[in-house]
């Protein structure tokens, strides 16, 4: 008997443990980020946050829609139903007093997201124009326009972009094949394989300024994009996402670009808006991307065309 409670001990601790690794260290970190303002919630109105119900669920989306975005009350509300899933609890998250109330606010409110600007060819150049005229180390200037070129060309997720290392590169005659070993879509590590060509400009080519950069870092193995300690000394330490954001609004400030609804997104937005505008079709702008469904590349192809397939441009004034 005993043997039977130590072996439904251990599947129970698995079975949890599977579930938790089910969603990346991020997400868990978001879920725990959400639930946590929700607990406080609770706590502060005297209410039971585990196990929770509909209603107070309700009530508390409702607290929230007075200052948050209906994308973040969708998220807060995943979030508190996962917990309650990793805690063994039941939360009927499609109760209709979380729906209908969900509706509501959406109704008040409305729900248009303002996303963040794309960075486009002619922020582009002005950022990496304006790192080759700092006064700073070469090395620096190196690593920072490799940074952005290889994100924009690639149209990677700033974790992605972090992730990759010096194993991950192999180049080609026609550019540089990067393989991306996990991504926010891609949870299971299936993987994928992008391919960077060459630019005609080699000033904001992705490639020849990445070769650049691991040319005078002498990285071999490992993170290739790396933090600098005091003194532009190169470390082993991998960049993080944090960092890149940094980076880009820093440029984009010098460059005299005002930077405050720019993000580490932009650099992806920015490749999918400038390729939609040059003509790519939504299949090869998701190929490189990595996004699972056309809505958002469908997006990005629509503010891209606003003005190139505009019904006004047949009216003759």
């Amino acid at each position: 008997m005993n043997e039977l409670t130590t072996d439904i001990k251990a599947l129970h601790e698995e079975t949890l443990n599977n579930l938790k690794t089910s969603k990346a260290n991020n997400t868990l970190r978001a879920y725990r980020s959400d639930f946590k303002d929700f607990a406080g919630f609770c706590v502060k109105h005297g209410f039971k946050s585990m196990p929770s119900d509909p209603k107070i669920v309700s009530l508390y989306l409702t607290h929230l829609s007075k200052k948050s975005k209906i994308s973040t009350l969708r998220r807060r509300l995943v979030s508190i139903g996962v917990v309650h899933k990793l805690k063994g609890h039941y939360l009927d998250t499609k109760h209709p007093v979380i729906i209908e109330n969900l509706m509501g606010i959406k109704r008040l409110k409305g729900s248009k997201q303002i996303g963040k600007k794309p960075i486009l060819i002619n922020h582009l150049k002005q950022i990496i124009n304006v790192i080759n005229e700092q006064d700073i180390e070469e090395i620096v200037k190196l690593r920072n326009k490799a940074l952005i070129l290889i994100g924009f060309g690639g149209g990677f997720r700033r974790t992605e972009l972090i992730s990759i290392d010096h194993e991950d590169l192999e180049f080609v005659d026609e550019g540089v094949k990067i393989a991306l070993k996990r991504s926010k879509t891609d949870q299971f590590g299936e993987g994928m394989i992008k391919g960077l060509p060459y630019f005609s400009k080699e000033t904001y080519c992705p490639v020849t300024n990445l070769k650049n950069w691991l040319k005078i870092s002498n990285i071999k193995n490992g993170p290739i994009f790396r933090r600098f300690a005091k003194g532009s000394a190169l470390t082993k330490n991998r960049l993080t996402d944090q960092s890149v954001v940094l980076i880009i609004k820093d440029c984009l400030k010098l460059a005299g670009i005002a930077n405050d609804n720019f993000s580490g997104h932009s650099l992806r937005s920015g490749f999918a808006t400038v390729a939609a505008e040059a003509g790519a079709d939504e299949r090869s702008i998701m190929a490189m991307t990595g996004h699972k469904t056309t809505q958002m590349v469908r997006r990005y192809i629509r503010e891209a065309n606003i003005f190139k397939n505009n019904a006004l441009n047949k009216v003759k004034i």
